[in-house]
């Protein structure tokens, strides 16, 4: 039963106390992410680690706690052990409060025993859960995108334009519509028309932000622009359950398009960085692009901190290299090396005369003779003058020396027993061991 009336005006205050006592934040962890494999091997995509120390679940998470979203849940299926021991050790509130980050699995129960099916499906499958708190509205996230949104203003302006669902909008240009779900929406920002992924020319033009909307955003007018779904969405708990009563699985190709003729559904325009990290392309691009001097996104903004789990590690030894336009994570020993436009992860070791060039290594989970390792297995770390170009290197592996690593003149797609190559970039599985001398 919902305890609050969404058409009532609300104060900034009134704001702060719904999303804090009354938003549940749900956050999709994926399916089985294909499209980032290897690094989705072994691990939940929203277990992938980012920017040196961080995972992508981290994102969303933190711009929740933020924004004071603290009930959050996160659904997921696919190699969860890494993503629940990361959650269950990063995020502890108060034993006595009412905040907390909690793992949904996939489960089998007397209503379904398949898996989720689409992002309407995973949570179909968990709305008993999500209807027996005291929630009337819900924040709907997706696990696996780069972003800084302050939910407070999508919740403002939610129940300023009375609306029972709001999609967080993107502009982008013709080029980028093609690949996501894009709306129409009048000048007061209400969604009159959706379309998933439109090819025809036709239907872009049909689709192109109205120049009143264009000019409010301060957009270049001599161009056209089209307002992107960004996968998140704000629902009031009555359309919510509405929404979900069907067999639909997925929200931007069912579920939205159909609560369009029924529901009011309006949009909240953002306008900021914001990247899908889907493949292996734009995950090693956004990367990469937080080593440039003014990167597109700033995790030293203190106002809005992204949080993780804390290692409590050493700080990183560097014992002479020459380094431009990298991120060393904590823990870290350095000898000798030229490092440029990379990311070295947690507990990263590099050796003597090793050069390092547009690359990511995301460390490793121990250091060499950690007693509950192996001995008989070299310690993970890059060994003496190893060249690496254009590579990621996954957590625990080993590289021997003289190894020299790259991409350049082989196919943009291909699979090997030590490594495999996608869009172009290669890389190295996790717990893998690459023999000194070894050219790939």
């Amino acid at each position: 039963m919902s305890s609050l009336d969404p058409s009532a005006p609300v104060n900034r205050f009134e704001t702060e106390s719904i999303l804090s006592r009354h938003t549940l934040g749900i956050i999709m962890g994926g399916g089985a992410g294909t499209r980032l494999f290897p690094l989705t091997k072994d691990r939940a995509k929203p277990a992938v680690p980012l920017a040196g120390k961080y995972r992508l679940v981290d994102i969303p998470i933190s711009n929740c706690i933020n924004s004071g979203v603290r009930q959050v849940y996160v659904l997921t299926q696919y190699n969860s052990a890494s993503l629940n021991r990361h959650i269950s050790r990063a995020y502890k509130f108060d034993l006595f409060g009412r905040s907390f980050v909690e793992i949904l699995a996939a489960q089998q129960t007397p209503e379904g025993t398949e898996w989720y099916q689409g992002t309407a499906d995973a949570v179909r499958q968990n709305i008993k859960t999500f209807l027996q708190g005291n929630w009337d509205y819900f924040l709907i996230l997706s696990g696996d995108q780069l972003y800084r949104m302050d939910f407070r203003k999508v919740m403002t302006q939610h129940l300023a334009s009375k609306a029972d669902i709001t999609i967080a909008t993107l502009p982008c240009d013709e080029a980028r519509a093609k690949s996501f779900g894009i709306m129409q929406s009048d000048a007061e920002g209400l969604i009159h028309e959706f379309v998933e992924k439109p090819k025809d020319p036709a239907v872009l033009e049909k689709f192109r932000m109205p120049l009143e909307t264009v000019r409010n955003l301060g957009l270049a007018e001599q161009e056209p622009h089209f307002q992107a779904s960004m996968g998140i969405y704000v629902f009031n708990r009555a359309a919510l359950i509405d929404a979900l009563d069907n067999d639909f699985n997925d929200f931007g190709k069912d579920i939205i398009p159909a609560m369009i003729k029924k529901h009011r559904v309006c949009a909240y325009n953002f306008q900021g960085y914001w990247e899908d990290i889907g493949t292996i392309r734009s995950f090693f691009e956004a990367n990469l692009d937080l080593c440039r001097l003014v990167p597109q996104y700033d995790f030293f903004d203190s106002l809005a901190p992204i949080y993780t789990h804390a290692r409590f590690l050493p700080a990183t030894k560097i014992n002479g290299a020459a380094i431009r336009e990298a991120l060393i994570s904590d823990g870290c020993i350095i000898s000798d090396a030229h490092i440029e436009t990379a990311i070295l992860g947690v507990r990263s070791i590099v050796e003597t005369g090793t050069t390092i060039r547009e690359s990511i290594i995301m460390g490793a989970d121990y250091y060499a003779g950690a007693a509950h390792r192996d001995n008989t297995r070299p310690p993970p770390g890059i060994g003496r003058n190893c060249r690496i170009e254009r590579t990621i290197i996954d957590k625990n592996v080993h590289i021997g020396d003289n190894v020299v690593i790259t991409p350049g003149g082989k196919p943009a797609h291909m699979d090997e027993k030590l490594f495999c190559i996608r869009d172009g970039i290669l890389v190295i599985p996790k717990d893998t061991v690459i023999p000194a001398g070894t050219w790939i």
